[in-house]
């Protein structure tokens, strides 16, 4: 039997990797790829564990989950953005929940189902919104800092819902307010109480593990905590998930966080992989195949209301009409904690299994659909906003003042913006700038600065800022899109103008310049160079050839600096350089450097390498000998193709 549960443990193991694999590919997130691991293990395919097996495991996941949510869980930064946080994400909360109550009650369910669905719905997925937000770099935007907001909310609104619970399951149909509030009494008190102990022992528990300086018993002591806690608050009438919480948010606080986040990490990333998966395992097939119009029609329905809902609190708080599209389109999915209520109802047998069949593929593939949708929520936004321009978010574009004719235009106020600002005030030189958030535009003319309202696509707006007067105008934003569309607009009003370009890497360096732009700035190149000139200083190397030697990568373009060799997450778009070692049967062996066809092969030669000595840049007339290295410049598929040749012909 013990053979058996291992064997078919290691074969679902073996499919969730397979699974996560395809679905990464696919560029869809690992938590549908357990789901459909678990539909397969479960019932509705091959049944290989019992109802109380999945149960126990799903709890177990339950109890990490929450423990991890303790650790990133931080009250500075939640009273940072208290405004935003209990203001929008309460109302969204709030306001989505009653609404799906009371639908779900007209549906014919109880008022405990009703409770639990609405909470489930709520909710959205926080793991999502905030790594894609991320990759598109817009944690930093206005849409971005509301999705957060929202998202920490309805974070701390999970615990909560762990409280009434077992309250729900205890009389769910005599449910009444004194019951709710007295549960709630109770909770409340049982966390302060759990706080103010753990405040205090906790930290001297974990001074002692960490003086052992010994990694088993620090990993062994936090699973300890976290099981422990939650098995008091269990005892109490509460659930588990409530005192693995609390146990996280004391450890998040203390010293060891960090090293609490890396230990734990190994077994959290299981253990919820094995929580979805028990999620995946109670679904019923057989009811996916026969509602399954009704769970299309039900996804489209809570993506579009969940969407209207938080467009229209933030059209009510003023914010403006793009980020209020952008912000709504990012939240309008089911998040992963709307799973950990499902399970938790599913256990206390709150939910038929019809419905929390449904609930789970409502989730499911509306999760599935939130990558699509919030990579493209400011395309869509700036779609359904139209032409409107002038006037965005309720912020009238301010009128600019006449301007000299030795006027530098700056293009966006973010940090580096920001940065050149400072330097032109201190030279006394006259500028203006142009930016998008309302926010920082409104702070930086508190504080006397001329930054102005605008969008720097938009023809009039650059015509308004008197383009035509600008000696200099400096793009200080990298987003490819961007520079596409104001890089062009920008030298077609101001074709006397110099045009300086921030870029983050060398890449589409000619393109940039064939576009209008005066003088190209790569972020990373020029790191380089500043950490260069400081490691020839320590190495003795006097300043003046140091500054020498800066102004002429410079005033080349960075031509020594562009290729790099390949690593593994090299972007293939960029040149490399590469070495190509020339054995005694090369075809181009005995011939000089002139007879390679360079132009063609559309790579260049930047040194050879002979008896561990390095020529750059050699003479044509050089003579190819066996065991001579060319490194050559190109890109990917350009070398492949210059290798083939240099060595076969």
């Amino acid at each position: 039997m013990e053979h058996s549960i291992l064997i078919k443990i290691l074969l679902m193991l073996m499919m969730a990797i397979v699974a996560i694999a395809l679905f990464r590919r696919a560029g869809l997130p690992a938590i549908l790829a357990y789901l459909i691991t678990g539909v397969i293990s479960g019932p509705s395919v091959f049944n290989w564990f019992t109802q109380q097996q999945i149960h126990s495991v799903a709890e177990l996941g339950v109890v990490l989950l929450m423990f991890s949510l303790g650790l990133e869980f931080s009250l500075p930064r939640l009273w940072a953005m208290r405004r935003t946080v209990f203001g929008l994400g309460s109302a969204q909360v709030f306001v989505t929940a009653v609404l799906t109550m009371c639908i779900s009650m007209l549906l014919g369910l109880n008022l405990s189902e009703s409770i639990v669905v609405g909470s489930a719905i709520a909710l959205s997925s926080t793991a999502i919104v905030l790594k894609l937000l991320n990759e598109r770099g817009w944690l930093r935007r206005r849409h971005g800092e509301l999705s957060v907001s929202v998202l920490l909310f309805q974070d701390l609104a999970v615990v909560p819902l762990l409280i009434l619970m077992p309250l729900l399951a205890s009389d769910g149909e005599m449910l009444s307010w004194h019951q709710i509030l007295l549960a709630m009494g109770e909770g409340v008190l049982a966390f302060i109480a759990l706080m103010a102990v753990g405040k205090w022992a906790l930290p001297k528990v974990f001074d002692e593990v960490a003086r052992s300086r010994s990694n088993e018993l620090f990993v062994l002591s936090t699973l300890v905590v976290a099981l422990v806690t939650g098995a008091l608050t269990q005892w109490l009438g509460l659930s588990m998930a409530l005192g693995a919480f609390i146990a996280g948010m004391l450890l998040g606080e203390s010293q060891y966080k960090r090293q609490l986040e890396a230990d734990i990490r190994p077994f959290r990333d299981l253990l919820m992989g094995l929580f979805f998966i028990s999620i995946g395992m109670l679904l019923d097939f057989s009811l996916v195949i026969t509602f399954w119009w009704q769970v299309l029609l039900l996804v489209v329905a809570v993506i579009i209301a969940k969407a209207l809902i938080v467009f229209g609190l933030l059209r009510a708080a003023k914010e403006s009409f793009r980020t209020s599209v952008a912000t709504a389109i990012s939240l309008a999915q089911v998040g992963e904690f709307s799973f950990v209520v499902l399970a938790l109802a599913v256990n206390y047998q709150l939910l038929e299994i019809t419905v929390s069949t449904k609930l789970v593929m409502v989730a499911v593939l509306s999760m599935a659909v939130a990558p699509w949708l919030v990579r493209h929520s400011v395309d869509i936004a700036r779609r359904l906003h139209g032409v409107k321009s002038v006037k965005q978010g309720g912020h009238e574009t301010i009128p600019i003042p006449e301007q000299s004719s030795d006027l530098v235009l700056i293009l966006g106020y973010g940090r580096v913006g920001q940065t050149i600002a400072r330097f032109m005030k201190t030279e006394a030189i006259p500028y203006l700038v142009l930016d998008r958030d309302p926010t920082r535009v409104s702070e930086a003319r508190r504080a006397g600065e001329p930054v102005y309202f605008g969008d720097v696509a938009k023809r009039a707006i650059l015509k308004q800022a008197q383009i035509k007067q600008a000696k200099l105008i400096v793009l200080t934003f990298t987003s490819s899109h961007v520079l596409d569309e104001v890089l062009p607009l920008c030298r077609q009003l101001a074709p006397e103008a110099k045009i300086l370009v921030r870029t983050r890497d060398d890449e589409g360096m000619e393109a940039l310049e064939e576009a209008g732009a005066s003088q190209v700035i790569p972020e990373t190149l020029e790191g380089s160079l500043m950490l260069v000139s400081q490691v020839l200083y320590q190495c003795g190397v006097p300043l003046t050839r140091i500054l020498k030697r800066l102004e002429y990568e410079r005033r080349n373009h960075y031509q020594y600096l562009h290729g790099f060799f390949s690593g593994e997450e090299t972007d293939f778009t960029l040149e490399l350089l590469h070495a190509v070692a020339l054995p005694k049967g090369a075809q181009v062996v005995g011939q000089p450097l002139s007879a390679i066809p360079w132009d063609k092969l559309r790579v260049e030669l930047r040194a050879v390498r002979r008896s561990g000595a390095e020529v750059e840049s050699p003479e044509l007339d050089w003579l190819i000998r066996p065991g001579d290295i060319l490194i050559i410049l190109g890109k990917p598929r350009r070398i492949e193709k210059a290798e083939h040749y240099l060595l076969q012909g």
